[in-house]
């Protein structure tokens, strides 16, 4: 195969485009003697001849020609490729793998990339649903570029292979059966309930906050029930099994059930997204953090 050099192309379209050595030089800011080196370095190259002499001018052979028509397809190609890295270095193109806990996804990620389809739509976000705690052995795996967490499953914040970025103060609020008593009661405080059975999983995040949520209101809270997905907590809670404090992110309206809001001391879960250490600086990845931010904000 010939040994191509796209400079040395370059060189060769420019003279057909400038009719003269002294002219090709002018324009690529060479002297004509580099000129005609560099396309002498070529024809040995492509092993044809690619000038001819005519009186005080040069013509390019049929040679030339052939090579320049093949040759412009890669121009093209090269010119695409240009925009595309310009595309990636100003965030506007590449692709960013999101790893996310459920309730983020439909929450956060789904409008982030939602947007992102609006404004940026050569980002390629790639989805992948993941527990709080997984996500983050994801990233640090190398098999997501972004994770969403909850702050209480994160690494510590000084951990040095993760940036933290806040994003979300998801309240928690009480899901009780539609006739419960307290259902529409005034000012409904997280310790009118500590006779009733809870509803929330034997481990994990959500153990965790349930339980600490009802020991910060000065009780420790009776698991009547256990279960770790919101479809099934709310079924039960619908069926007058128990309570439950479900995040906002996730409640899905139910007619037998009612969502008090706690206003005296309302828990809440706080959402982040990490990325690897040095990582946020990376275009794309900022553009996605941006999205998810104004995904959050909009919550709030």
């Amino acid at each position: 195969m010939a040994d191509w050099d796209i400079r040395k192309l370059q060189i060769l379209r420019t003279l057909r485009e400038r009719g003269t050595v002294t002219a090709t030089a002018e324009a690529l800011n060479m002297t004509p003697s580099a000129v005609s080196q560099q396309l002498a370095n070529l024809a040995r190259q492509l092993g044809v001849e690619l000038l001819r002499a005519q009186g005080r001018r040069v013509r390019l052979t049929d040679a030339a020609l052939l090579v320049l028509r093949h040759t412009e397809a890669v121009f093209e190609q090269l010119e695409r490729a240009d925009a595309e890295l310009a595309a990636y270095v100003r965030g506007e193109a590449g692709e960013v793998r999101v790893g996310a806990f459920s309730t983020a996804v439909p929450a956060l990620v789904v409008p982030a990339v939602t947007a992102l389809r609006a404004t940026h739509p050569a980002v390629a976000v790639r989805v992948r649903e993941a527990e709080a705690q997984e996500a983050y052995e994801l990233l640090g795996a190398g098999e997501v570029d972004l994770a969403l967490s909850l702050a209480a499953q994160a690494p510590s914040a000084a951990d040095p292979r993760f940036t933290r970025v806040p994003l979300l103060a998801d309240p928690l609020d009480v899901a009780l059966p539609h006739g419960h008593p307290l259902a529409r009661a005034e000012d409904l405080r997280l310790s009118d309930l500590a006779a009733e059975p809870w509803i929330f999983g034997t481990s994990g995040p959500w153990s965790d906050i349930t339980r600490g949520a009802c020991e910060a209101a000065g009780f420790r809270p009776h698991r009547g029930h256990a279960a770790a997905g919101w479809t099934a907590i709310l079924a039960m809670v619908e069926a007058g099994m128990g309570v439950a404090l479900v995040p906002r992110m996730a409640a899905v309206p139910r007619d037998g059930v009612t969502m008090r809001e706690l206003r005296t001391d309302r828990p809440v879960r706080h959402v982040v997204a990490a990325v690897r250490r040095g990582a946020a600086e990376a275009a794309t990845v900022a553009t996605v953090l941006t999205a998810l931010r104004t995904a959050a904000d909009a919550r709030t």
